[in-house]
């Protein structure tokens, strides 16, 4: 099994966790080597569920912030082992995870080995199974069996953000919208009717869509109502008589569930519509004086964040959450993901001097 030494830099730790792989589905390697490292800390209680680690402080302090960071990552392309890059003069970790999200999980390992007498009390969670399903969420079975974990004054989640603090999330939703015909021999198309000349309709309301700008606590949300796949046909000779097109919509945290299904059923009105996923957004939450404690301390200037992230949890358990991380959110998943080496060290930087009250 592979060993962390949680005594190495943040960027070699990055290095060690990026190469250790973990897709979705396969965390149990690195999770073990975690679970390792962190229980022989004497000054954490640590809990495992599955392939998801809760490393608790219990120094009575008056106020506890929960920080996480998912371990998996999404399947790697001849993108592992990691190696030193350098771009227009900057230095770079270049890999699968170095983005998404091993960076701000490798400061966070390292913070949690030495912060020994923080000034609030510390809940960190290293999870499994985000890129994938929520109902496999390592979060989502942890908030079942031990919501007590889940108790905090603020959160920080670990995703990438450019070293910024990017606030709250925007929810989203995907639809199936379904046309139906009648199954014909192509030579014979007027006896049937065709369900994907059906879906033209759709598409074209999907193409005169116009996005929306939304400001929930000062944060400017941009939504978003893409079609992102279609499926029809039987054979090369054969009229379709049934279509689907799948409809991704990001919106704004400023609506909950049914608002956001009622707005997709309105635009296509006249259609069957089925929501087949639904993930509400999460407000800023920088209204929190923990929060804006953090910010002040960071030197942030708050942006949204337009993808959905596990701040949502948090904040429908009542707990203010926030985004802060190393790495361009724009090369998660991408095959040249990187991230700036500075930024790996700027963040530790940050959250060691908020969180030590250095």
């Amino acid at each position: 099994m592979p060993r962390l030494d949680l005594r190495s830099s943040a960027v070699d730790l990055t290095r060690t966790i990026c190469d250790i792989p973990s897709v979705s589905d396969d965390e149990t390697v690195l999770a073990d080597a975690i679970f390792e490292a962190v229980s022989a800390l004497p000054h954490l209680d640590v809990h495992r569920d599955g392939d998801t680690i809760v490393a608790r402080t219990s120094l009575g302090r008056a106020q506890r912030v929960a920080i996480a960071g998912h371990i998996d990552t999404v399947p790697i392309n001849d993108n592992v082992p990691t190696r030193n890059v350098d771009i227009d003069g900057e230095r770079y970790l270049w890999g699968r995870g170095t983005v998404d999200m091993k960076a701000g999980v490798a400061v966070q390992l390292k913070l949690a080995a030495e912060l020994t007498d923080p000034r609030v009390d510390i809940t960190w969670m290293w999870y499994d199974h985000e890129e994938v399903a929520a109902d496999l969420n390592g979060l989502t079975r942890l908030a079942a069996s031990r919501p007590d974990l889940f108790e905090a004054d603020f959160a920080i989640l670990g995703e990438p953000s450019n070293g910024q603090v990017e606030g709250g999330c925007n929810g989203t939703l995907r639809a199936v919208i379904r046309t139906t015909g009648v199954r014909a021999h192509s030579a014979r198309a007027w006896i049937g009717e065709n369900a994907i000349h059906k879906a033209a309709p759709v598409l074209a309301r999907l193409a005169e869509y116009r996005s929306r700008e939304i400001e929930v606590d000062g944060l400017l949300y941009r939504e978003g109502l893409n079609a992102v796949a279609v499926r029809g046909g039987i054979a090369g000779n054969v009229i379709p008589d049934a279509c689907e097109i799948d409809v991704n919509y990001r919106f704004a945290p400023n609506k909950d569930a049914a608002a956001a299904a009622a707005h997709v059923r309105d635009v296509f009105a006249g259609f069957e519509v089925e929501i087949v996923d639904l993930s509400e957004g999460a407000r800023p939450g920088l209204d929190a004086p923990l929060a804006q404690e953090f910010v002040a301390a960071v030197g942030a200037v708050p942006k949204p964040k337009y993808g959905w992230t596990d701040v949502a949890r948090f904040s429908a358990m009542g707990v203010p959450a926030v985004n802060y991380g190393p790495g361009d959110p724009s090369l998660a998943h991408h095959d040249e993901e990187r991230v700036p080496l500075s930024q790996i060290e700027d963040v530790e930087r940050g959250l060691r001097a908020w969180l030590s009250g250095d």
